[in-house]
């Protein structure tokens, strides 16, 4: 099992979405604790361990450090907004 962190970025990210968004989003981190890379899950060109996934039409941003099992929660956006 992996420990999920948020930055502090994704931390005002995820406080500025509507209740019902953060549901919709919340088992999709869930999921991520479990398997870090899950079906769906892209790998962002230019960085090292650096992942998207999409939830509806938010993207979840995240950095697997493998070594001490953690993954943060670098940014959660609309899918209209840029990396």
């Amino acid at each position: 099992m992996y420990e999920l962190k948020f930055t502090p970025a994704a931390t005002r990210d995820w406080r500025k979405l509507p209740l019902s968004i953060q549901q919709q989003i919340a088992p999709h981190l869930d999921q991520l604790s479990s398997e870090p890379r899950p079906h769906g899950v892209k790998k962002l060109k230019g960085f090292q361990n650096i992942y998207r996934v999409r939830s509806g039409d938010y993207r979840i941003i995240y950095e697997i450090e493998n070594s001490s099992k953690i993954i943060w929660i670098t940014k959660i956006m609309g899918r209209k907004d840029e990396y």
